[in-house]
């Protein structure tokens, strides 16, 4: 720890050479970061005030937000963050027990399942109503945290769901990696089956992804549809669903993908125990800040590559998935403060420094490009691949409505069924709509 410390502190006092080379220019600097923001009476006036931020997360989160924490206090000796943060397992029962007590934290750390809830309670304030500069964020992104025309929580960072592949793997079966800018959805089967009938048992092209709907999402996308509509409900065609569970079992009878039993076995271990990780298979769909895991696992470099069908209709499916959001609380004693801390958090190079990829790669993209140097090579590749998309993707996807925080668990359920083969594609996906629905409230 002493030496991510140290390594951490190296990164600030970069990030703060680029900031003070920004402020000696004749013609100043519109980066936010340059001049703290006035903080009217809750800050700036003398006057000391008290703000909590609560977040989850692991204990080295934990340590690098402390110290994002002393960083602002330091520049801002008025304000006192007081820090108050939990595992991912007890934050959201922790979250509604402070709110049902009318004890909200100022600011709070969300996701976007949850989001819709807090937001259409009342609990979170428009944080577009308060001082918090915005301008270096991709407009998708921001849409993303926008729920009734209020900006109800501002991205910390964006992932984006992808192809992980293992060039390696491709290499020894004699196969082409593909060119991920035209490939469509047949071609990413053949590819897999290819691999699989080239290295044989015990070794596939692909693992099982049907367990995250954010893969069926960017499906969906790509076709016109959506998982979710602006409204709150279900905006896919049950056409369209059970042909994505129809293509898992094309794989799955093809050998181009393990059998059931097996693809839970896999999937319960997480990235470490995945396909990719232990060298038995050519490719997944993870999350872009999961590339380091997985590589590290794998004991070699893997690269990122786009879903197949992005050229292959209309319009592309994939988008920029905030990372996790922070929030305003609408009954907060001092809105000033906590908008100061939390355009600190977004808009300054020393603490994206501190943060760097931790929430996902960092929201504001001069912050992003200001501490570039300090990420690490497969960070700075997810980083590209995302910079790559930007001029691809249409748009975000609508903030999941309330009740969406059980669909996870119903995508899982179902998702094992049709590996199995004890429901149908065909009946999985009028199943999934019918508890999807519900959980809704459709």
């Amino acid at each position: 720890m002493r030496k991510r410390t140290m390594w951490r502190a190296g990164a600030v006092l970069a990030a703060g050479a680029l900031a003070l080379a920004a402020c000696s220019s004749d013609s100043g600097s519109d980066d936010p970061s340059d001049e703290p923001t006035d903080g009217g009476t809750d800050s700036g006036s003398g006057e000391q005030v008290e703000i909590r931020f609560s977040w989850w997360g692991s204990d080295e989160r934990h340590t690098l937000t402390q110290e994002v924490i002393d960083l602002f206090m330091e520049e801002n000796p008025d304000i006192s963050v007081v820090a108050d943060f939990t595992d991912w397992g007890g934050y959201w029962d922790k979250l509604a027990t402070t709110v049902a007590g009318g004890d909200t934290p100022d600011v709070m750390t969300q996701e976007e399942r949850y989001l819709t809830d807090y937001a259409n309670r009342g609990v979170v304030a428009d944080m577009s109503t308060l001082d918090i500069d915005t301008s270096m964020i991709d407009p998708s992104v921001l849409q993303s945290g926008t729920i009734g025309g209020q900006l109800a929580g501002i991205a910390t960072g964006i992932n984006a769901y992808a192809i992980v592949a293992d060039p390696q793997m491709f290499e020894d079966a004699g196969v082409e990696m593909p060119d991920d800018t035209t490939w469509t959805w047949d071609d990413f089967k053949e590819i897999a089956a290819q691999i699989s009938d080239a290295l044989g048992d015990g070794v596939y092209g692909v693992q099982d992804y049907g367990g995250n709907e954010a893969g069926f999402n960017i499906y969906a996308r790509q076709q016109g549809e959506s998982l979710y509509t602006e409204d709150g409900t279900l905006g896919y065609s049950d056409e369209t669903l059970a042909q994505w569970w129809q293509d898992l079992v094309d794989l799955r009878e093809s050998g181009a993908m393990p059998d059931g039993a097996r693809s839970v076995e896999i999937a319960e271990g997480g990235p470490e125990q995945s396909l990719l990780g232990t060298n038995t298979g050519a490719m997944g769909m993870w999350w872009t800040n999961q590339l380091g895991a997985i590589s590290s696992a794998a004991g070699r470099d893997l690269v990122l590559l786009r879903l197949p069908g992005e050229s292959e209709h209309e319009r592309t499916g994939m988008y920029f998935k905030p990372a996790m959001f922070y929030s305003i609380s609408a009954e907060t004693e001092h809105p000033e403060a906590a908008a100061k801390f939390v355009d600190f958090l977004v808009n300054s190079p020393e603490a994206g420094a501190l943060i760097l990829s931790d929430r996902g790669l960092n929201i504001n993209t001069a912050v992003r490009e200001a501490v570039s140097g300090q990420l690490d090579p497969l960070e700075v590749q997810a980083a590209e691949f995302l910079a790559e998309l930007e001029s691809e993707i249409v748009d975000g996807p609508p903030a999941p409505p309330t009740g969406a925080a059980d669909v996870p668990e119903i995508t899982g359920r179902i998702n094992q069924e049709v590996l199995f083969d004890t429901m149908s594609p065909a009946d999985a996906a009028a199943q999934f709509t019918s508890e999807a629905g519900a959980a809704i409230g459709q």
